[in-house]
């Protein structure tokens, strides 16, 4: 049980650190934590401090480092069917791959990130992870997909915020353009 009481200090302190902006810092409160809840035999809690290391070291600028924080945090959340955490997880390791430069596994693991947060029914984050992979799509050169992605992940929202809406009506326009181009045979 000490375990499991220092692994949630260790917690808090990571996100004392987070918060203060000291990434490095608090990957390293974040680790330890995942340790110590593994030691105790908290697999779930451990991988959602991998997570949030992952994330602390993508902020430090530290993609490797972040990559390998998340190894493993998909399959322990899949085994659990935690399915909008296993969404998650993937999303985190999409962003260290992209960091990294290995852009098409990048856009794999957010495709597979998207994919599992939709089921999951969790479409505000699902729109979040289509924003990054759009983003992607976008500097790769690959500017329609990008533009059907960010569409695709707005549609999504059921309760978007104005700016979803806002997004959502400006998306149309070139989609309605390229219709107006090419009408449909028997028109």
């Amino acid at each position: 049980m000490s375990e499991a009481v220092t692994a949630e200090q260790l917690a808090k302190e990571g996100k004392n650190a987070y918060q203060r902006g000291d990434y490095v810092a608090a990957a390293r409160a974040f680790q330890a934590a995942s340790q110590g809840f593994a030691m105790a035999g908290d697999s779930l809690n451990a991988a959602e401090m991998s997570n949030n290391c992952n994330v602390a070291f993508l902020q430090a600028g530290e993609p490797e480092a972040a990559l390998n924080a998340v190894e493993g945090t998909v399959e322990v959340f899949a085994q659990a069917g935690q399915i909008s955490r296993q969404g998650m997880a993937l999303g985190n390791r999409a962003a260290a791959l992209e960091a990294l430069g290995r852009l098409e596994e990048a856009i794999e693991a957010y495709q597979q990130s998207a994919d599992l947060l939709e089921q999951a029914g969790e479409d505000k984050l699902r729109a979040n992870v289509m924003q990054a992979l759009s983003a992607l799509q976008f500097r790769m050169g690959r500017q329609l997909q990008a533009l059907a992605t960010m569409q695709s992940g707005v549609e999504g929202v059921r309760h978007p915020s104005p700016q979803q809406r806002i997004t959502r009506q400006l998306l149309r326009i070139p989609f309605d353009m390229m219709n107006k181009n090419n009408p449909k045979p028997g028109r």
